[in-house]
């Protein structure tokens, strides 16, 4: 099992904002800071880019860029299935597999990425390999490129979040991701 902590430290950088915020992204910063200096370096961009910002200036920005724009929406099952049937069915698995690794939901859908990171950073390793290429590496790549060249802040703590997978969880050659749809490899794992 990987560190629990880098995952769920990530996973408080991409919640929405309140009161707390402020103290998460220091204590993130500093458990993710050994983790590489890349990471370190895009979470010291996003500290720069946002201190200056009020509380409600930052829920502002979270809000237009992740809730009102849905080519950056923090719902991986959207990115995998769009609003198919098969997204419907992948909720119902994420749940399932959030009660199985003891995540406690939010008020967001079980799909939202801070659920699959700390849910990530409780599976076994070669499950987790699984769930990061299957489902994880296709969803923040669409997120990326979504919100790429628009100087907002979030987008390096996307790309921190892009590294520290990578980092733990190479990414496989891209015909064994396109061969299984990720609700099948899910299927397989026993969601």
């Amino acid at each position: 099992m990987a560190d629990a902590n880098e995952f769920e430290s990530l996973a408080a950088l991409l919640r929405y904002p309140t009161e707390d915020y402020a103290r998460e992204v220091v204590r993130s910063c500093k458990v993710l800071a050994n983790d590489s200096p890349e990471i370190d370096l895009l979470l010291q961009h996003f500290v720069e880019q946002t201190r200056s910002l009020s509380l409600e200036d930052l829920q502002v920005l979270y809000t237009t860029t992740f809730d009102l724009d849905p080519v950056c929406s923090l719902e991986i099952g959207w990115h995998l299935f769009g609003e198919n049937y098969e997204r419907g069915e992948f909720l119902v698995r994420m749940r399932g597999e959030l009660r199985r690794l003891g995540v406690k939901e939010s008020t967001e859908l079980p799909d939202h990425l801070s659920h699959a990171l700390e849910a990530l950073g409780r599976m076994e390793p070669d499950e987790a390999a699984d769930f990061a290429a299957a489902c994880l590496f296709p969803a923040l790549d669409k997120m990326a490129a979504g919100i790429k060249g628009k100087s907002n802040p979030f987008e390096n703590v996307l790309s921190a979040a892009t590294r520290l997978l990578e980092h733990r969880y190479p990414r496989p050659e891209p015909a064994v991701v396109l061969a299984e749809p990720a609700f099948r490899i899910l299927d397989s794992k026993g969601w």
